[in-house]
């Protein structure tokens, strides 16, 4: 406890340093703005202060001094009021803003904290990386000068023992405005062998977020480029954008990648590519381009992008891209309001399926869809519109196969549900649509068509509650529709609902096609059942059943999609959360031979260093989907932490229906305080005419601190 005494002589001492500042101030004016904070008055308080004969005051035991973000605790501080310097005996600590840490045995400083040489200095950044030195001068309140210096990141034993890295040189500056740090004499050691030396280095300050300069450096190898290294330097062109150039060089292949990235007042955008000169294709240009971006125009309005393209069908796969089999790319404008929406789009697919040509797909699509709701009081209820407009066209202007479509469909419906006091719930839905179609380039259809469908439905529910002794609450939902629609004609192409499946999404929709250019005919009507059931400790479980009955088959549905027939498949869903890590998802269509035609299970598993997930799909050959073959593929990845060090992970596919694999990948992961080492290993197994399977090795070194971000307080050092 400081006594009475020792705060009234320690409010001397501010006023004495206040005036000392303020003169200070006075004769020197700073050049920038930020001077102003460092020619703020310093305060100084301590246990005990006494004035010496020679009038110098002295501050002992628990020491601590602030000047502006800067604070300085000390063993004892002496004030000489002719000369404003301060002499300080350590140790000595300076935090600087909570940015860096200056550490010291002594030192003599002027009264602002700022300028001065310190003894046996030692200076901390984030916690991270440390620079040592023999002696550090302090000047213009900006800059700190170290001599004979070793900075590092990783822990330093008082045993002697050399960190696992280490950068010696003969003096280092550090510019605490910029925030970089300039190296003359520089040697890179690991374990204490010199390996690369450096006349003069520059690095950022590892509190700087963004700098110019190199990042982490990769080394890949595959079966088809050899073996190559990846250098990324990074530009920052400003506070807001950035770019990154990435040469790629091989024995086969010389790459240059790039990123741009441009933040706004209203978005963002980001791009992305490469150009590519190699031996897999030799003499050719290769490469990609993919950009994207968004940006709010005002009264909620938003304008988005995706744009993605490639010199040709096998360079993504080549260069460990995403291994995309379209490219979709697409500008949208939206606006999305409580009660209406709107949303246009153009979109550009470009095929990399050697399955299809790429002038007999619809590649070229435009939407247009607005979307209003009212809540009349005459009549109770919800009232929906929707407008839609669609084209898509093909590249080809051959008959049938370069067919192109435009469709506009105006579509009004309407609400109303009632909840009776027994519990039970009735809803009901009255429709119409109008759809128009201009159809070009097939003369197996009309040029244009006009139909109407009007539409109705009445649903029942009747959820049942029961509460037990334990704290769980289960839920009985059975759940019955009847409905009615009437398409007055369906003489259009099927371009848009070539891919139909029952789910729990659409049992109880009147028309179970994805789009508009096909809608369900006749009456229809729905059984189902939904149970739930939840336990106070977290673990949950879900499930529906349901089927569809109609009037007169559909002959437009497909064998997998569960709906043929005027009996559907049973749909069959379910999850499960046990509240401890463990979820499970499945779903299934059970046909009349009580065999599924369609199967898929999802589940994972986390708890604390281990988690794994996978899922399993199985599907019966459908020739109508351009699935001539049985698909029966597994897919897992997971990851386990051995120790505070090690991490591994792995993941794998496999085709059971070919007893063959599709993809296998490992990998490991070193880290410490001080240093990151990522090893990865994948395998792709498939080919085809334009790919060949292929191996990648890749592997990266990280200094922490320095390259990446790391956070040294949590693995436990140990000097041996």
């Amino acid at each position: 406890m400081r006594s009475i005494l020792s705060l009234l002589l320690s409010s001397a001492l501010v006023l004495s340093l206040q005036n000392a500042a303020s003169a200070q101030s006075n004769s020197n004016p700073p050049a920038e703005a930020d001077a102003a904070e460092q020619n703020q008055p310093a305060l100084l308080v301590a246990d005990e202060i006494f004035i010496t004969p020679d009038r110098k005051l002295v501050a002992e035991g628990n020491v601590e001094a602030f000047q502006g973000d800067v604070k300085l605790t000390a063993k004892s501080v002496t004030y000489d009021r002719e000369t404003g310097e301060l002499t300080i005996t350590g140790p000595i600590r300076i935090d600087e803003g909570g940015q860096s840490t200056l550490l010291a045995d002594s030192a003599q400083l002027d009264s602002g904290i700022q300028n001065g040489i310190l003894m046996g200095a030692r200076m901390v950044f984030d916690q991270q990386v440390q620079i040592a030195s023999v002696q550090a001068t302090r000047a213009a309140g900006r800059y700190t000068q170290f001599s004979k210096v070793a900075a590092t990141s990783c822990h330093v034993c008082a045993n002697g023992k050399p960190p696992i890295w280490q950068i010696r040189a003969r003096k280092v500056t550090h510019d605490q405005l910029e925030r970089q740090l300039y190296f003359e004499g520089a040697q890179f050691r690991i374990l204490d062998v010199p390996v690369f030396y450096f006349p003069t280095l520059r690095l950022p300050d590892p509190t700087l977020e963004r700098a110019t300069g190199f990042l982490v450096p990769s080394i890949r190898t595959t079966s088809q480029l050899s073996t190559g290294v990846l250098v990324p330097y990074f530009f920052k062109i400003g506070d807001h954008k950035d770019l990154t150039l990435t040469p790629y060089l091989s024995s086969k292949t010389r790459t240059l990648g790039f990123r741009y990235r441009q933040a706004f007042k209203r978005g963002r955008i980001r791009l992305r590519g490469a150009y590519t000169r190699d031996d897999i294709q030799p003499g050719q240009d290769r490469g990609y381009f993919f950009a994207d971006g968004r940006f709010s125009l005002g009264n909620s309005y938003r304008l988005t992008f995706d744009i993605r393209t490639t010199s040709d069908d096998s360079y993504l796969a080549d260069y460990g891209l995403p291994d995309y089999d379209r490219l979709r790319s697409e500008i949208a404008l939206e606006r999305i309001k409580r009660d209406t929406a709107f949303r246009t789009s153009f979109i550009h697919y470009k095929t990399l399926r050697d399955s299809e040509n790429q002038d007999e797909i619809p590649s070229r699509i435009f939407d247009i869809n607005y979307r209003k709701r009212f809540f009349p009081n005459a009549l109770g209820g919800e009232v929906q519109l929707a407008m839609i407009g669609h084209t898509h066209t093909r590249t080809s202007d051959e008959d049938i196969v370069g067919r192109d479509v435009a469709r506009a469909t105006f579509d009004a419906e309407w609400l109303r549900n009632w909840t009776f006091a027994t519990g039970l719930r009735a809803e009901a839905q009255l429709g119409a649509a109008v759809d128009t179609f201009n159809i070009r380039n097939d003369s197996s259809y009309p040029n244009n068509v006009t139909r109407s469908t009007p539409r109705a439905a009445f649903t029942l529910r009747y959820p049942m509650l029961r509460r037990e002794q334990s704290g769980a609450t289960q839920i009985l939902e059975p759940i019955a529709q009847i409905g009615w629609t009437h398409v007055s004609d369906n003489d259009v192409p099927n371009d848009e609902s070539t891919f139909q499946e029952l789910d729990q999404g659409n049992l109880l929709s009147l028309s179970r096609f994805p789009a508009p250019d096909r809608r369900e005919n006749g009456t229809t009507a729905v059984v189902g059942l939904n149970w739930s059931r939840y336990n106070a400790d977290g673990w949950r479980a879900l499930a529906t059943i349901g089927q569809v009955f109609r009037s007169d088959a559909d002959p437009d549905f497909t064998l997998t999609s569960g709906l043929q027939g005027t009996k559907s498949d049973v749909l069959l869903a379910g999850q499960l959360n046990n509240g401890k890590g463990l979820t499970l998802a499945a779903r299934g269509l059970l046909n009349s031979d009580f065999s599924f035609t369609k199967a898929e299970l999802r589940a994972a598993w986390s708890k604390g260093d281990a988690a794994i997930s996978g899922g399993y799909i199985w599907l019966e050959p459908d020739p109508a989907e351009a699935n001539n073959d049985e698909i029966s593929e597994l897919r897992v990845s997971g990851r386990y932490r051995v120790d505070q060090n090690w991490l591994t992970r792995a993941n794998a596919r496999y085709d059971f229906s070919e007893s063959e694999p599709l993809r296998l990948g490992f990998g490991v992961t070193y880290e410490n305080e001080c240093v990151q080492v990522n090893v990865n290993i994948n395998r792709r197994f498939t080919s085809t005419s334009s790919i060949e399977p292929s191996t990648e090795f890749g592997f990266t070194v990280a200094l922490t601190g320095y390259s990446v971000e790391g956070d040294g307080q949590k693995f436990k050092r140990r000097c041996s």
